[in-house]
């Protein structure tokens, strides 16, 4: 059985749907893993001439990244660009000494609680804002089960949270298989017995991580889907969180980006489906639009594998139902959510209904514009003739790079990028391999920036 994170780094065949693996691939030259499962070519990181102070700045202890850092705008379908700058924060361009500093506290168990807090806050935000590859890969046998004690042994909420974070930017710096099965099995219990529900919404997402990420096959990523689909049957009661939209919603999510590292879901889109359904009538509307996103995904599988073998889906037979389904919660929802949630599901409804509707992926917008009637006469023939859909407007947008996002397998995987990287998205994108082959399905265009134009 194929490693998951080998079949993310050799995606570079798919194109426009899985149909285009059959093309052939380039011979990329494959990279020498560490033991520790870091590549030993990596880039040299800068290295600067003065020492810092070895204590974590303040800065980081209470910064909450997933929110502040942000730079997405979800409203418009399309994200603003990210900053990627490696000099965020930093003039003297000296996070290579910091980040040396912050893994030797890591291993410091004597610290109190709060500098164990302000160590992981420091850690986590100088891995997502910089791609540490070549400083960490050789510390990787170190820093996991450090992150790991702070998983197990930590003294409060906030210092599991941020090492289960931690955890998966380190993961997805410097993939390594050597510690798949202990993080499978520590986080699979955490699910089962935090008392917080968000820490088991991070060991969901950790799992996800791991799984596809961390060395796991294709059989173990099987495995966890069948584990995220027994949370998503029960709402939550398998892990004991009863109603938890947050545990539910990390376990629809985390289904649908691990799904799309796998063949043949096809096969398996009958199954889960009805899980998915039934997700609509939640009452959490980010429950509602993760159920909604995983079933425009495996629509988008069924329909490629109905042109790859010529058979009708049984599935299609649902879609229906479903958008009727969908269309009575956006007019129901006015009077049990927020007016903020509402605008939000009507919009990601909306991305999925056209996509149900027109075979096409997230983000189409039918509106247009067409022949202007008062230029040339009023033909009625012509003014059909001429006119053109918007189309795809939902987009990542890197300083002069701008991605179109027109499959839901691109959609998931970018909107998992955004959760654990924030603000730090732009410099992964740029120079992280793992990140950029995981997104190569993306048609990437150049734009001219602002200084181009003024030139």
């Amino acid at each position: 059985m194929r490693d998951l994170r080998k079949k993310a780094l050799l995606e570079s065949q798919k194109t426009v749907s899985r149909k285009a693996r059959s093309k052939p691939e380039s011979v990329r030259s494959s990279v020498n893993q560490s033991p520790d499962g870091s590549p030993s070519n990596s880039r040299a990181g800068s290295r600067a001439n003065s020492r810092p102070n070895s204590r974590p700045g303040s800065r980081y202890a209470s910064e909450d990244e997933d929110a502040s850092e942000s730079e997405y705008d979800f409203m418009t379908a399309s994200t603003n660009s990210a900053s990627g700058d490696d000099n965020v924060d930093d003039p003297g361009n000296i996070w290579t000494e910091r980040l040396r500093d912050r893994v030797g506290e890591l291993q410091d168990r004597k610290r109190n609680a709060q500098g164990r807090e302000a160590t992981l806050a420091a850690y986590l935000h100088l891995v997502r804002h910089h791609f540490s590859e070549t400083q960490i890969g050789r510390s990787v046998s170190d820093i996991i089960p450090a992150l790991l004690r702070s998983v197990k042994e930590g003294a409060g909420e906030e210092e599991r949270l941020l090492a289960l974070k931690a955890i998966m930017v380190t993961l997805l710096t410097c993939p390594s298989e050597r510690y798949s099965g202990v993080l499978v099995s520590t986080l699979r219990t955490l699910c089962q017995d935090a008392e917080e529900e968000n820490v088991k919404a991070q060991a969901v997402y950790a799992l996800m991580i791991a799984a596809t990420i961390g060395g796991g096959s294709d059989a173990s990523g099987e495995e966890l889907l069948d584990f995220l689909l027994e949370i998503i049957e029960s709402d939550g009661e398998s892990v004991e969180a009863g109603d938890s939209g947050v545990v539910v919603t990390a376990a629809l999510r985390a289904w649908g980006f691990v799904a799309s590292f796998l063949d043949d879901m096809a096969s398996r889109s009958e199954q889960v489906m009805d899980a998915f359904i039934e997700q609509l009538d939640s009452t959490d509307p980010e429950v509602q639009s993760s159920a909604g996103t995983n079933i425009a995904f495996l629509s988008e599988v069924a329909r490629e594998d109905e042109e790859q073998t010529g058979e009708n889906s049984r599935m299609q037979h649902n879609m229906y139902r479903i958008m009727t389904r969908m269309g009575e919660i956006v007019r129901d929802s006015s009077k049990s959510i927020s007016k903020k949630d509402r605008k939000q599901l009507r919009f990601n409804f909306n991305s999925i209904v056209t996509s149900l509707e027109r075979g096409v992926g997230p983000g189409y917008s039918t509106a247009g514009r067409g022949y202007n009637p008062h230029v040339g006469g009023n033909n009625k023939a012509r003014i059909q003739e001429d006119f053109q859909e918007f189309g795809y407007q939902e987009t990542l947008r890197v300083h002069n790079q701008v991605m179109l996002i027109d499959t839901w397998l691109l959609h998931v995987r970018v909107e998992a990028l955004k959760m654990l990287l924030g603000g730090g998205l732009a410099t992964h994108y740029l120079e992280n391999p793992v990140v950029k082959d995981m997104l190569e399905t993306g048609e990437v265009n150049f734009v001219a920036s602002a200084a181009d134009r003024r030139g």
